[in-house]
């Protein structure tokens, strides 16, 4: 992609808004460094030099979008607790929407802490309480989203399978989104089953392509385009829910883009460091939906996506990225 249509298509997401609706959680981050190992059991002692938190699971895709944007949207479940005050605070500051995130008794804000020492995560840490969908959330989060649909262009579904993206929330915003014309993109969860059906595009990992189709991974090819199953897979997955598209990402190897009626596209990797993966596929279908809302060509949005993901998986932490860096990427990487 030559600098000019790159910066035209940069241009026209800066008009654009989008909504994220899916499980939301607090990252926190734990800095330190291993000197010795602790006396009371082999495990490392970590002494501790910086504590950081940052917009997670959902609200990392709201984050990797809102640079590149006019307004992002966030609806998403959290509980009544000092974390849900953090992450608000913390999506405020960066000009996140929070209007659309609801508060339920009973049920902690979801926090992953993970503590790193010599840039390698030691262990994580997760807090959190995985309870039935109650009936009245979800009509306060279908109601909040029919408020705010009339102000976006996309919807993003951001399913990290904990509770709060159900079959019944699913299709209810779904249908809203489609009968007002909006882009819906999905990033699934296999160990939350949904019918994927209506959305424009759907963005699994590997992993989670072959566990959705029902196939065993038999590994890697060297050229995805060359690799059977994975063909295989993407064909699957494309008939099973109709879909138009389905871009899966593949790690080192890239991404494969597979659309109805046309030959699947492939994408090699343009990561040069992988520091920290986490959050990468948040970063991958955020910047795909932005393109296509900015009036990217399917290839043009996967490119861009593939580009966005190499810049964050360089960086440790739950990292976002800038209009430069990626202009950056472009120029270093064609």
């Amino acid at each position: 992609m030559n600098p000019a249509r790159l910066q035209h298509l940069l241009q026209a997401a800066a008009d654009r808004r989008l909504l994220v609706v899916g499980d939301v959680m607090l990252d926190e981050f734990v800095w330190g460094r291993v000197s010795r190992i602790s006396p009371e059991a082999p495990v490392p002692v970590v002494e501790v030099q910086e504590e950081t938190c940052y917009p997670g699971g959902a609200a990392n895709v709201a984050r990797n979008l809102r640079p590149f944007c006019a307004g992002v949207w966030l609806c998403g479940l959290v509980g009544e607790d000092a974390h849900a005050g953090r992450l608000g605070g913390l999506l405020g500051a960066e000009g996140i929407e929070t209007g659309g995130l609801v508060a339920e008794a009973g049920r902690p804000t979801i926090v992953k802490t993970r503590i790193v020492a010599r840039q390698q995560q030691v262990v994580r840490v997760d807090r959190e309480k995985r309870l039935p969908l109650d009936a009245k959330v979800l009509e306060q989060a279908c109601e909040t989203v029919g408020g705010i649909l009339g102000k976006v262009d996309a919807v993003i579904f951001e399913d990290y399978g904990k509770g709060f993206l159900t079959q019944a929330l699913k299709d209810r915003v779904g249908r809203m989104a489609r009968e007002a014309g909006k882009y819906i993109a999905a990033d699934p969860n296999p160990q939350n089953p949904l019918d994927w059906s209506g959305v424009d595009l759907l963005k699994p990992n590997r992993s989670e392509a072959f566990a959705m189709a029902g196939m065993p991974d038999p590994g890697a090819a060297a050229d995805p385009l060359a690799d059977s199953a994975l063909l295989e897979v993407g064909g699957r997955l494309l008939e099973k829910w109709n879909l138009p598209g389905l871009l899966i990402t593949l790690g080192e190897h890239g991404m494969v883009l597979f659309r109805t009626g046309a030959e699947p596209y492939h994408t090699p990797t343009r990561a040069r460091e992988v520091f920290d993966v986490s959050g990468a596929g948040d970063t991958a279908i955020a910047l795909y939906t932005l393109a296509i809302c900015a009036g990217a060509e399917p290839k043009e949005a996967a490119e861009i996506s593939n580009h966005a993901s190499g810049i964050v998986v360089g960086k440790l932490g739950t990292a976002t990225l800038t209009a430069a860096e990626l202009r950056e990427s472009f120029q270093k990487g064609g």
